[in-house]
């Protein structure tokens, strides 16, 4: 590692650096898994693939409301919009909240709608956004840039420490290679040499690292071998008319699947697996729902009265 990096190195913090995102912690005995859709794309998707997710023992909920995309024509996010859905559904379904900031202009919006902001491979260099979140009071979870060295995205992370926030969360998203077969190539030697080099929690995203949602799984299990942290998985209640990465997303029965089959292999590897929420908590959080709704059609009952008698 470069003699340059002199904030995240692994002697720095031998023991390791945990991260907060609200009540989850990343780095600590629990593997963290965080789950959504690529995009926001409306209330109706966001609310059930949050649910899903949630039910299913997720963490964290994933979402993009600011895409940047390669295509100008491509769906970009909802924008504002998006983070006011996020904020609900992660109410909702009791989840904090992840998504990517593209600008430092946007740093105070997104901040204020997430509880963790998400710097994307295409942004890993940006370096005055990097300079601006550390600056920003929220975790941040840095993407590996799509050619990236491991030295440029562990310098990356300095930036952001250097500049005031040590609330840093590597990602492995998968590298540009010669390969075809897959969308990109999953450097899953990257998590084990980042393991050793840094005291920063570290994670893998196998949707884009692959591109096929029939690898998420495999690649899924692999990760949790190699000593990860966590996982970032994309998932969308209807894939194949998802307005971003559909191919890589996948349902929330997948999803439910595969965190069963992580629930018998984390500890395996030392960690732990939190639970899914108990039938009790569902009910609960139905019931509360039922009350709020309760309360609205009542409302809109006595503001028609008012309205019918001109009051």
């Amino acid at each position: 590692m470069s003699s340059a990096c002199k904030l995240v190195g692994r002697a720095n913090r031998p023991e390791g650096t945990v991260v907060a995102i609200r009540d989850v912690i990343i780095g600590g005995p629990e593997f963290v898994v965080a789950a959504g859709p690529c995009a926001v794309e409306s209330k109706d998707q966001l609310m059930k693939a949050s649910a899903g997710v949630a039910s299913a023992g997720a963490r964290l909920l994933r979402a993009g409301a600011f895409k940047p995309r390669t295509s100008p024509y491509a769906f970009q996010g909802l924008g504002e919009e998006g983070l006011r859905l996020l904020a609900l559904a992660g109410r909702s379904a009791g989840l904090p909240t992840v998504t990517e900031v593209v600008s430092t202009e946007d740093i105070p919006m997104v901040a204020e709608y997430a509880d963790a902001l998400q710097v994307g491979a295409r942004n890993m260099q940006n370096f005055a956004l990097l300079k601006a979140l550390g600056g920003a009071g929220k975790p941040v979870i840095l993407k590996r840039g799509l050619s990236a060295s491991i030295d440029e995205l562990l310098m990356a992370a300095e930036y952001i420490v250097l500049h005031g926030n040590p609330q840093v969360v590597l990602c492995e998203r998968g590298i540009r290679t010669f390969e075809t077969a897959t969308r990109n190539t999953l450097d899953l030697n990257a998590v084990a040499v980042l393991k050793q080099m840094t005291h920063l929690p570290v994670i893998v995203d196998p949707s884009h690292g692959t591109g096929r949602r029939d690898l998420i799984a495999a690649m899924s299990r692999a990760a949790v071998a190699t000593g990860a942290d966590g996982l970032l998985i994309e998932v969308h209640p209807a894939p194949d008319s998802a307005l971003s990465d559909g191919a890589q997303s996948i349902t929330p029965a997948a999803f439910a699947k595969l965190m069963c089959e992580l629930a018998a292999l984390v500890p395996v590897a030392g960690r732990q697996l939190a639970p899914a929420p108990a039938p009790e908590y569902h009910r609960g959080r139905i019931a509360s729902i039922d009350d709020a709704v309760d309360r609205l059609l009542s409302e809109r009952a006595r503001l028609m009265h008012e309205e019918s008698v001109g009051v």
